[in-house]
């Protein structure tokens, strides 16, 4: 009983080993040729062009063989809205908004390095000094008229670079500045003495002094700020009735006298 039942399992086990034993068609290969060279060149019948390969050698890799039913290739889907277009024009700046409140002062920082010493300048200009000043009178008393007079003065005390003009009458500007100026007359008896200090054509001051028995010394001073080219002079007024300012060949009695306080240029 024993021995039908091993017949038929070899029989199984040869059925079961038959694709597996390499078919020499050719004869021309040796059937104990290395595995590595044992490999068949035949292709299948559907000309796929698979090689054949043993599936039981550990030291190759397994048949690759196609599937029988259609493969799908995944393509990845692409989300159109997210595609960016063309940049578009710059549009309008808005308003300002308001402004925020302002933050804490941060502390102060330490201080930094010293620089190095920088350059010589230029060199400045020298300190300098303006001056100007006059002093003059008169010894010839002077009557009115129908027409205003330019005081001319005969005595000449100080006239520092020429500044005053003895023909004229007249204080001539050349630095501008801040000037002092003041006048000395003496009245006549039973005269009126009406006088003006002139700054171009302006009056600026009068010196005044209405009729008397006894005649006495007037005076008058003030400032002006003078520009380069005026002029300050006095000028006697055009009488309706008789105006005279007195003095003598022997002593002077109308003096006329200015000097610079502070040149313009000095700030």
């Amino acid at each position: 009983m024993l021995m039908p039942n091993l017949v038929l399992l070899v029989l199984v086990f040869a059925k079961w080993a038959e694709p597996y034993i390499t078919q020499n068609r050719d004869g021309e290969q040796d059937p104990y040729e290395p595995k590595d060279n044992r490999r068949s060149t035949e292709y299948y019948r559907d000309g796929s062009g698979t090689e054949c390969r043993r599936c039981c050698d550990p030291a190759e890799d397994p048949p690759q063989f196609a599937s029988p039913h259609a493969q799908y290739q995944i393509v990845p889907q692409i989300n159109i809205t997210i595609l960016k277009g063309e940049k578009g024009d710059t549009g309008e700046r808005g308003l300002h908004g308001k402004s925020g409140t302002s933050g804490k002062n941060g502390p102060r920082g330490p201080h930094g390095v010293k620089g190095t010493k920088g350059s010589v300048g230029a060199p400045g200009e020298s300190c300098k000094s303006y001056y100007a000043a006059f002093s003059v009178g008169r010894k010839k008393a002077l009557h009115s008229n129908d027409y205003y007079q330019t005081m001319i003065f005969d005595t000449e005390f100080v006239n520092l670079y020429g500044h005053f003009n003895m023909f004229t009458g007249k204080f001539f500007c050349y630095i501008p500045g801040i000037y002092f100026f003041s006048l000395n007359a003496h009245s006549w008896n039973q005269k009126e003495t009406y006088l003006h200090l002139m700054k171009n054509e302006q009056e600026m001051a009068i010196l005044y002094a209405q009729p008397s028995d006894r005649s006495i010394m007037q005076s008058q001073s003030l400032m002006l700020e003078l520009e380069r080219d005026d002029q300050v002079w006095v000028r006697l007024f055009k009488g309706e009735r008789e105006n005279a300012v007195f003095s003598d060949d022997f002593d002077t009695y109308i003096t006329f006298s200015g000097y610079l306080v502070k040149a313009k240029s000095e700030g």
